[in-house]
């Protein structure tokens, strides 16, 4: 659910140009499509045709079965039941890396262009994989550059056309009802990766400290995919480990505010909420620096960070090792960002994303439609 809204700005701006290049809009669940629609209505779409992509033979609906609770089955199965689909179309867009397989399994020669979710630092986005891709529409020269560099891919295959989830998603000052108390509001959004987030060692630390405090209201909005399994598990350096559970008594607490996994957990309405960010690797931080706050970043691994690329981000805020921390952190957080961290956001921002007085999606349209017309 989370990649939908780096994609689906394209496809709208494609039938709005009305140009011979016109989208096919897949899903493959039934909660896809709804999100597709909800969107598409927020940008005044409100019939989409969206062809459904399910699980169709008995064998793949065992292996589901079987399977989903631990890995993304239901996501493999559908290619190979939907070849002829995919056979049948003049390019793919996509927001991930796993359709590459109707290429490396399946042999299809179809362009596959990657619109990719994100936008941040962490080096699974910038691996030998990405340059399997036709094309890739990137958000900034940042991207653009890593690409090039750790990526290997060729300048020729990469368009700069801007980010297009800032198109769904305009600047507005989203607040929620706990934030009546006048308390500044706390986003806590670790990441779902075990071996890089800060949930599994110190979440609860975290959580249990912000549940005694009555300074500040708390978000905790993590990775949309945290708790969608029983266990996560890293792909890009293999570990295994379990989310747990949540106190109830965080869950009813008056100042904080949990949402495990809705709709809103992805459409930066935390981001805009929030007057300060507490992460680890998320690339949601860099949403949250389309408006300059405070940010905090919890270090749980002792990461050996200055001057490694994929922890850029970590150069917008102070940096902690312990939950324990965070009642001076969060003091100094507050009395540094102006003169420490604003000007670095500020440039940390620009270097991401390419804003221009034209919407990403319809650039990305203009790349797509040169792309798939010169094919």
């Amino acid at each position: 659910m989370h990649q939908v809204a780096h994609s689906l700005p394209i496809a709208l701006a494609l039938i709005e140009a009305g140009g011979p290049v016109q989208p096919v809009l897949a899903a493959t669940t039934p909660a896809l499509a709804a999100e597709i629609r909800r969107l598409g209505a927020l940008m005044g779409h409100d019939r989409l045709e969206i062809v459904s992509l399910g699980v169709d033979s008995a064998l793949g609906r065992g292996l589901e079965r079987a399977l989903g609770a631990l890995v993304p089955a239901r996501k493999l199965l559908v290619y190979r039941d939907h070849l002829d689909f995919f056979r049948g179309l003049e390019a793919l867009v996509v927001s991930e890396r796993t359709s590459l397989i109707l290429k490396t399994r399946y042999g299809l020669s179809l362009p596959i262009i990657l619109a990719d979710h994100g936008a941040g630092d962490r080096a699974i986005g910038f691996n030998a994989v990405t340059a399997r891709f036709d094309h890739v529409l990137a958000a900034g020269p940042k991207i653009r550059d890593r690409l090039i560099a750790d990526a290997g891919v060729a300048p020729e295959r990469i368009s700069i056309t801007g980010y297009p989830k800032f198109d769904l998603f305009p600047p507005r000052a989203a607040r929620l009802p706990m934030q009546a108390n006048g308390r500044p509001t706390i986003l806590y959004n670790p990441h779902v990766s075990p071996h890089l987030s800060s949930w599994y060692a110190q979440g609860r630390q975290v959580l249990d400290w912000f549940l005694r405090q009555d300074r500040y209201n708390v978000i905790f909005a993590p990775h949309v995919m945290l708790f969608h399994r029983r266990i996560a598990i890293s792909i890009d350096r293999l570990r295994i480990d379990r989310p747990g559970r949540i106190d109830p008594a965080l869950l009813a607490a008056p100042h904080i505010h949990a949402d495990l996994g809705s709709t809103a957990s992805t459409d930066m309405t935390y981001v805009e909420a929030a007057d300060l960010y507490l992460g680890d690797v998320s690339s949601q931080v860099y949403e949250f620096l389309r408006t300059p706050r405070p940010c905090l970043f919890l270090d749980v691994h002792r990461t050996d960070w200055q001057g490694d690329p994929d922890y850029a981000h970590w150069q917008a805020g102070d940096v902690i090792a312990r939950a324990a921390d965070l009642p001076a952190a969060l003091d100094v957080a507050w009395a540094r960002h102006a003169d420490r961290y604003a000007a670095v956001q500020r440039d940390l921002f620009g270097r991401t994303f390419s804003i221009t007085g034209e919407p990403a999606g319809r650039r990305a349209a203009r790349v797509l439609t040169s792309l798939v017309l010169d094919h």
